[in-house]
């Protein structure tokens, strides 16, 4: 084997895990999901996935985990921030179907939830705190704009609500952008 094919086996050996895990966790759950099941789901020995992850703990950190790469908002005028959020969302979702796993994993797995609630604390709050007039309700009004996204990737992607799903893109950012709106700079009620 050359040095050149090696990384390319390397990446696409862990794809395969990562995506065999997402689908695992999301149909059994956290304690059901098994080593040796993921990596006949992956084609793969048992061994494999403990040489990339080391044990299910790790394989399930690395496959419930992805980087929202969510917008700056600094430069965005205050009254197209929900319209911002809504967009780079719906993009993200559509893109890829590892925010769809991990969001069936987030909603059967106390763990997966875990996740959810850590990306939620670590990469929207930050966000919404740059938008939001006052950052002690940041949470508050960070939870209000999840509910929507959330709600909306639940009935579009997961459980394929027709009238949803039969939504384009730019219906979706008309219907909900001002709702985020609101939820990020309206005054509080």
């Amino acid at each position: 084997m050359n040095d050149s094919t090696s990384p390319r086996r390397s990446d696409a050996t862990r794809t395969a895990i990562l995506e065999a895990a997402r689908e695992r966790f999301a149909t059994d759950g956290y304690e059901r999901s098994t080593i040796r099941a993921i990596a006949k789901d992956a084609h793969i020995d048992p061994s494999m996935v403990m040489r990339y992850y080391g044990n299910k703990e790790g394989l399930f950190a690395a496959a419930v985990s992805y980087d929202l790469r969510l917008p700056d908002l600094a430069t965005t005028a205050r009254g197209e921030v929900g319209h911002a959020l809504v967009t780079h969302f719906l993009a993200m979702w559509e893109e890829n179907e590892e925010l769809t796993a991990m969001l069936r994993v987030g909603a059967t797995s106390k763990r997966g939830a875990e996740r959810m609630q850590g990306t939620f604390r670590d990469q929207l709050l930050p966000v919404v705190r740059q938008a939001c007039p006052d950052p002690e309700q940041a949470p508050t009004r960070a939870g209000l704009v999840a509910s929507q996204l959330l709600g909306l990737a639940l009935t579009r992607y997961v459980l394929r609500f027709p009238p949803t799903v039969a939504l384009a893109r730019e219906e979706i950012v008309a219907w909900l952008a001002p709702t985020v709106q609101r939820y990020l700079t309206a005054p509080s009620p």
